[in-house]
């Protein structure tokens, strides 16, 4: 038997002994990591700064105020769902960016994940599968405060909150399992296919004006709303909202074949990342 094959072995085991059927066990038996590694991430960002963590919500809010002025006093640009011009209209469009940043955050960290954690590589014992976790926490973490920037400034210009906001985390479930796969997936193959990262900036790109943001659904021509549809962004840039600002239910039927979908995407992940894993410590 080949000498190596024991610490490759162990490494692909994530935490010792027999690698679990599914994932599941062993991110939750590591939640305590997760949470450090998450925190961590967080507050790493903005290490150094006089703000800190304040960033986290500036960021959103600045960017906020600019939709407003620029969209209402220079474009006067209109949403036909919106109540209030321009005002609205950034409303409308922040929701759709908060979207955008979530899965560009993820898809783009994602590649070179594993190569900028060598030390967890070689670590025997170290589950390499939670990276992938931290990565979306992280994500969702900042999708969440400008969540509530948004709904700040929507209480701000008098609407007041939707009672269908209650169902946001039924909208983020299906995004995140997607999301959670496509890590996977990605920072298997970032560690042999170096280009992926640049790949997925021109992906990021694309996925901004291919997505319905800076566009409603229906100004869409009947010819392209069908394979718009196909976008992962768009079932989640509508339904959101629609739960946050319009007060409609999500298209629940396009969301169950969207979670459908990204449970397939979630078990290739796992599965392109449990076979590739045991060869990581030869490359990086």
């Amino acid at each position: 038997m080949d000498k190596t094959e024991p610490a490759q072995q162990s490494n692909a085991d994530g935490v010792g002994g027999n690698a679990p059927p599914a994932p599941w066990s062993s991110l939750w038996r590591q939640r305590e990591l997760l949470w450090q590694l998450v925190r961590r991430d967080v507050q790493g960002r903005y290490r150094g700064s006089w703000l800190g963590l304040l960033w986290s919500f500036g960021h959103p809010v600045f960017m906020l105020a600019i939709y407003t002025v620029v969209l209402q006093g220079v474009f006067r640009l209109r949403w036909d769902a919106a109540r209030d011009g321009g005002a609205d209209f950034a409303l409308f469009l922040f929701a759709g960016l908060i979207v955008h940043s979530l899965f560009s955050e993820c898809l783009g960290r994602a590649p070179a994940v594993i190569l900028e954690n060598p030390n967890y590589v070689t670590k025997v014992r170290f589950p390499l599968e939670i990276l992938a976790l931290q990565v979306l926490s992280s994500a969702l973490v900042h999708a969440g405060v400008s969540v509530s920037v948004l709904l700040v400034f929507q209480l701000a210009l008098g609407h007041g909150l939707q009672a269908t906001a209650l169902l946001l985390p039924l909208i983020l479930l299906p995004a995140a399992v997607f999301l959670l796969g496509a890590i996977w997936l990605l920072s298997a193959l970032g560690v042999f296919v170096r280009d992926i990262t640049h790949g997925m900036m021109l992906v990021s790109s694309a996925l901004l004006f291919l997505s319905p943001i800076f566009y409603p659904l229906s100004a869409v021509p009947e010819a392209y709303r069908d394979l718009l549809a196909l976008n992962p962004l768009t079932v989640i840039v509508e339904s959101l909202r629609n739960v946050l600002l319009l007060g409609v239910a999500p298209d629940w039927w396009a969301l169950t074949i969207y979670f459908v979908v990204a449970l397939l995407l979630a078990a290739l992940g796992w599965l392109a990342f449990d076979r590739l894993r045991r060869y990581f410590s030869e490359v990086v």
